[in-house]
């Protein structure tokens, strides 16, 4: 797969299937865009190119009070584009000034002009350019004024629910990692370094990493405990992980990320981890006691031991 940045010189090809958007956690709605991308590649034998954008628009255009938090980061999206088998993603600098390019300006000075289409395929509720003033219908227009072949890929609902970005980060704010995950179609998940803490949790027998995300831009689902898969060092491991403020510890206003694997008991300090969820456990809650949340910590590791002899 090749990746070029804008300012790059783009390889334009006038033989290509072309998509664009976010893709903010390529979900399953995201890769049956990519899927009739790929079935009409191969039918055509033509080069598929996913054009997305760097920054996310939403945190450009909103304040940072109001800019969403993100499901995956670029590094993340090209990894998936990868997997997936896409030949070309070009990644278009999102400013301000960009903008306010209108929809037909955006579509002849990039799609037609830089990187060359036969056909395009787009979601059904996709807008761009200016204020957003572009849709299918404009779009199938531009088509028959360009000469290129408009493809939509419809609604798509599991269960009822709609699959988009904004329902999954609703389920993640919830602590409903299980559903999000099926709604992207893996577990979800982030990256980040193992950074020094307290060692609070060694002397209740229950070790702990303390995780900071690599990108402050990412979705972290909410306060709890959850029940986890970590990746470090290229070996996996089950453990369960606390994301909150410690109240039993101390009064924090702080929310902190504490992962405890399960056989595993290397110094990981300055390690990256990719770490999985699987399970929403509990609410993180403030216990009496040292001991009483020891106990509690016994049975949470319980719960996630029956859950790994339930996956085998």
């Amino acid at each position: 797969m090749f990746v070029i940045k804008e300012g790059e010189k783009p390889c334009y090809s006038k033989n290509s299937v072309v998509t664009v958007g976010t893709f903010d956690g390529i979900h399953l709605g995201h890769k049956k865009i990519i899927s009739d991308l790929l079935e009409i590649k191969n039918r055509k034998n033509l080069r598929s190119v996913v054009v997305t954008f760097e920054p996310h628009p939403q945190l450009i255009l909103k304040n940072k009070h109001q800019a969403i938090k993100l499901l995956s980061t670029t590094e993340e999206k090209l990894e998936e584009f990868k997997k997936i088998g896409v030949d070309l993603v070009y990644i278009l600098n999102f400013t301000r000034e960009f903008a306010e390019i209108s929809a037909e300006d955006f579509f002849r000075n990039y799609l037609i002009e830089k990187i060359g289409l036969t056909d395009i395929v787009l979601g059904y509720d996709h807008n761009f350019g200016k204020n957003r003033e572009g849709n299918f219908e404009s779009l199938k227009g531009f088509g028959e004024k360009y000469g290129f072949g408009v493809h939509k890929v419809d609604e798509f609902k599991i269960n009822g629910d709609r699959v988009n970005s904004t329902t999954i980060r609703n389920f993640l704010a919830e602590g409903n990692v299980s559903k999000a995950s099926f709604l992207l179609g893996n577990n979800y998940y982030f990256s980040g370094k193992v950074v020094s803490g307290d060692r609070r949790g060694s002397t209740i027998g229950f070790p702990t990493a303390n995780i900071e995300p690599l990108s402050e831009h990412k979705l972290i689902p909410k306060n709890g405990v959850y029940f986890v898969e970590a990746e470090v060092k290229g070996m996996k491991f089950h453990g369960m992980m606390n994301i909150g403020n410690r109240p039993t510890i101390a009064e924090n206003k702080e929310v902190f990320i504490e992962v405890n694997l399960f056989g595993f008991e290397d110094d990981i300090y300055g390690e990256t981890v990719k770490i999985e969820f699987i399970e929403f456990l509990r609410d993180e809650r403030k216990f009496s006691s040292l001991e009483e949340l020891t106990s509690q910590l016994k049975k949470d590791k319980e719960t996630c031991m029956g859950l790994i002899k339930k996956q085998h």
